[in-house]
């Protein structure tokens, strides 16, 4: 009986090295030895594992970017989430804001987090040093816009410009809108396109993507 616990306690681990098992609760795991690409890929493999949100920290910016690229090409056929909260990538006495495009991940990200269920969430560890506004603040600084509803576009301008919107003559990066005639050009931060959106008087008539390059609009 003794011979035969002591062979058991012996015997190797047969679990997949593609699908490790995350620690218990208050429990400690340390992995060792992940050269190259082999972090990213046990990571995309736990993630896969997982029936929950991994948050993974991250020494810097710039290495949670290439990891969120690794984990994409790694979780290609998978559905799960892959979200970067950045760093805003500026000194605490800075004179100038961040990056527009900093500014719409993170909003992007803030925006995606209480609706996650299961995905991966990159976050840099200055980023974490940082305080968020409640969700509460952001629901109620957002700005939805549906088809049929009312919008009065000179209130619309000085609301645009007290979120630090800037009113160009041709929309082309995160943070700017247009108003020509009847047409409101927008370009929300944490969207992929900017958006136009076609007034019949005072109600909004039609909501729809455009190229920023061409200016024609895509749906």
């Amino acid at each position: 009986m003794s011979q035969a616990a002591t062979q058991s306690q012996q015997q190797p681990d047969t679990s997949s090295p593609l699908q490790p098992r995350l620690p218990a609760p208050g429990a400690r795991l340390r992995w060792s030895k992940l050269y190259g690409d082999s972090l990213p890929l046990v990571l995309a493999g736990a993630a896969q594992a997982h029936d929950g949100v991994l948050v993974i920290m991250t020494p810097d910016s710039q290495q949670a970017e290439r990891l969120q690229q690794q984990l994409r090409f790694f979780c290609a056929d998978q559905t799960l989430e892959i979200l970067c909260f950045p760093d805003w990538e500026t000194l605490p006495y800075d004179s100038c804001s961040p990056h527009q495009d900093i500014i719409s991940e993170r909003l992007l990200t803030l925006q995606r987090l209480p609706t996650l269920r299961r995905g991966i969430l990159l976050v840099p560890v200055a980023t974490l040093l940082q305080r968020l506004p409640p969700q509460s603040f952001l629901d109620q600084y957002s700005l939805v816009l549906n088809s049929g509803e009312q919008l009065d576009l000179d209130s619309m301008r000085v609301r645009l410009e007290k979120a630090g919107y800037r009113c160009v003559s041709q929309v082309m990066e995160h943070g700017e809108f247009a108003i020509r005639g009847s047409l409101l050009d927008l370009f929300p931060m944490g969207a992929s396109n900017p958006y136009r959106v076609d007034l019949f008087d005072d109600e909004i008539e039609s909501i729809r993507t455009f190229d920023p390059e061409t200016q024609r609009s895509l749906e």
